[in-house]
């Protein structure tokens, strides 16, 4: 997210973290431009009345240097000449300040959406499913409840199936770059999902992968 208003990038930041979202927050152009083109992020939410470069400006350059991670784009003007110029540049979509947090939402999960072929609608493996969408997950047709981060762990695993995640990678897209805790921290999340997944369904989808990080086992079907 790149927000100038600090307390604006607070709010939403603890809202869309409350959500179940990772989030990295940049307070002008520039920094924005610098964190969207050396890490890949699933969407960016970009104001368009930033210090040292304005929303056009930066999103102009991120599709010019091959960044096309999905954009929405904030703005309090109104013009519809603004709107042009952001879809213009790139954006693929539009929220006019103000606005409510749920169209926030609705809009983000919209965007995550819309690549169907690398993000299915819901994920699978064996009995376990997940919809990022409704965020329901079930296990041989009943629900589980797990927390927000909990969840975004899940939906990494789920999305990389049969493939060893580190526990670096693993802090990297489930907490964010501002966190300094231990690495511990992953070994006590995936501990969660066993608890409420592998041993209430007696499966072994969640696999310590010694010296190396966890795999989610799943059959190659799903």
């Amino acid at each position: 997210m790149v927000e100038d208003h600090a307390k604006m990038a607070n709010l939403l930041r603890r809202g869309l973290v409350e959500a179940g979202y990772v989030v990295d927050v940049a307070g002008d152009g520039v920094d924005g431009l610098h964190q969207a083109t050396t890490a890949r992020y699933d969407a960016i939410v970009l104001d368009v009345m930033l210090p040292g470069l304005d929303g056009f400006e930066v999103c102009r350059l991120l599709r010019a240097r091959g960044v096309w991670s999905p954009v929405l784009m904030l703005t309090a003007r109104d013009a519809v000449n603004d709107r042009v110029a952001g879809l213009d540049a790139g954006s693929d979509d539009y929220l006019i300040k103000p606005f409510a947090f749920s169209e926030l939402l609705s809009r983000i999960r919209a965007l995550l959406r819309r690549d169907a072929g690398q993000r299915p609608t819901v994920l699978r493996c064996g009995p376990l499913s997940y919809d990022p969408a409704s965020r329901i997950v079930r296990c041989s047709d009943e629900l589980v409840s797990l927390s927000a981060r909990e969840q975004a762990l899940l939906e990494l695993f789920l999305r990389r199936p049969n493939e060893v995640i580190s526990r670096t990678e693993i802090l990297e897209h489930v907490w964010d770059s501002a966190y300094d805790g231990g690495s511990n921290v992953v070994d006590v999340y995936v501990m969660y999902l066993r608890d409420k997944i592998d041993r209430r369904f007696e499966l072994g989808l969640f696999e310590t992968v010694r010296g190396s990080g966890y795999r989610m086992v799943c059959p190659e079907s799903t």
